[in-house]
């Protein structure tokens, strides 16, 4: 089985915050750096105040599977870095797909859209 491509270096985080472009909804903000790799890397960030150890983690699973479902609609090569907001907790796992798709096509990373 192969492993799921995460950023897991706090010095990938610390790139992505510093040199990458961010954009924002109320659920979620992305940042976007270059990763010099043919694949992309996905990297998600929750805060202890999102909720206890459970809830971080089920938003975590939430966005490694909308980033899985998501992957041949984007453009390869990229640090995807997802910080999870409060308001995600109560979203749905649509409403957070929407966001996160909301998300690429401000990056203007989309290539095509289902």
């Amino acid at each position: 089985m192969k492993r799921f491509p995460s950023v897991k270096k706090n010095i990938d985080f610390q790139r992505a915050y510093q040199t990458g472009v961010s954009h924002a909804t109320g659920e979620l903000v992305m940042y976007v750096c270059e990763n010099g790799l043919s694949h992309n890397r996905l990297g998600v960030s929750c805060s202890k105040k999102i909720g206890n150890s459970v809830v971080r983690h089920t938003m975590a699973r939430k966005m490694r599977e909308i980033f899985r479902l998501n992957t041949e609609h984007v453009k390869q090569g990229l640090d995807i870095i997802i910080v999870v907001r409060k308001k995600a907790t109560f979203s749905t796992f649509q409403q957070i797909e929407k966001a996160y798709l909301n998300l690429l096509d401000r990056h203007h990373i989309v290539i095509d859209l289902k």
